[in-house]
């Protein structure tokens, strides 16, 4: 029997005309979208299917836009959907790994991220930062550059994406000396990002004291599946962990390629990707090498899967 884990997509996988098929053929996707621009206080689904781009980019819409995608997938693949063992999220990606796990209603993921969204803009607004790609250097030796960077600015590694990408975030000063030194040791790409700001970095700390705040007063249940959180790599079943992970994960990294070795040790070999775009699946092949890669984005991508699955 296979063992199947969902994934969560974060941002940066964004794209106008995101989920617009997916809202035009469920009413209780529709639902959805209007609950969060009631939140938010903006059209989040003629901004997602219309753009501008450029708006779309910003962390508030950004991150309930993907939410949204990937709830509106698990809600038409609802009847043909495998069992699932595990589940996990890359940063805001978490709340949909919440979501499917019976931890938040899909209600309460939506109200959470838009809070959070709005808390990370506001502390991008007040501790200005970057964020840039390396690739080709180890992670000892990026952490090491990042403690001799730190002269400069805050730098820290924030999301371990593979063994071969990890992007690091601070201040601009920090990570342009970060750049400088991991082109020094050999790296074959250092560069910068086009962000928003400096996420999982310390720079997100005036979002956390809020954001503790709100949680608190979010009813966690206990998972129904197994939920590996961004910060630790591994799973947990504990409900009150999970929401104290939540609020580290603002300025903790994001262990994605450690989640992804805990997947392979678990015997994954079937993860499916809900939501905008392939980032998540391109990281996963190179750690489930044998495993059934699947990336869910579209109603075409739902039909074609559970054509596969019957078939």
């Amino acid at each position: 029997m296979s063992k199947t884990a969902i994934v969560f997509p974060g941002q940066a996988s964004q794209y106008v005309g995101m989920g617009k098929d997916l809202y035009e053929h469920h009413p209780d996707v529709k639902k959805l979208y209007d609950l969060a621009s009631q939140q938010i206080g903006e059209d989040i689904a003629r901004l997602s299917f219309e753009g501008p781009a450029e708006t779309l980019k910003e962390t508030r819409f950004t991150q309930p836009a993907i939410l949204l995608h990937s709830l509106a997938v698990l809600i038409i693949m609802k009847d043909c959907l495998p069992e699932v063992r595990m589940t996990a999220g890359h940063s805001l990606g978490e709340y949909g790994s919440l979501a499917l796990a019976g931890v938040l209603s899909f209600e309460d993921a939506i109200r959470a991220v838009v809070k959070r969204a709005s808390l990370m803009e506001e502390a991008c607004r007040k501790n200005r930062g970057t964020m840039a790609a390396i690739m080709g250097l180890e992670e000892e030796k990026i952490a090491e550059i990042c403690r001799s960077a730190s002269e400069k600015g805050i730098v820290v590694p924030a999301n371990f994406n593979s063994a071969n990408q990890i992007v690091i975030s601070g201040t601009l000063a920090g990570v342009e000396e970060a750049c400088r030194l991991c082109r020094e040791q050999g790296a074959k790409r250092a560069m910068i990002l086009q962000v928003g700001g400096a996420f999982h970095s310390p720079l997100m700390e005036p979002a956390q004291t809020e954001m503790k705040k709100y949680l608190d007063s979010v009813t966690f249940a206990e998972p129904s599946i197994a939920i590996v959180p961004n910060v630790t790599g591994t799973a947990t079943d504990d409900a009150a962990r999970l929401k104290e992970l939540l609020v580290e994960q603002l300025t903790a990294p994001v262990k994605w390629h450690q989640t992804m070795k805990y997947f392979a040790e678990q015997g994954i070999d079937t993860l499916i990707e809900a939501g905008p775009g392939k980032v998540l699946s391109g990281l996963a092949k190179r750690e489930l090498e044998n495993a059934r890669i699947f990336n869910i984005d579209t109603l075409t991508d739902i039909r074609n899967f559970s054509s596969t699955m019957v078939g």
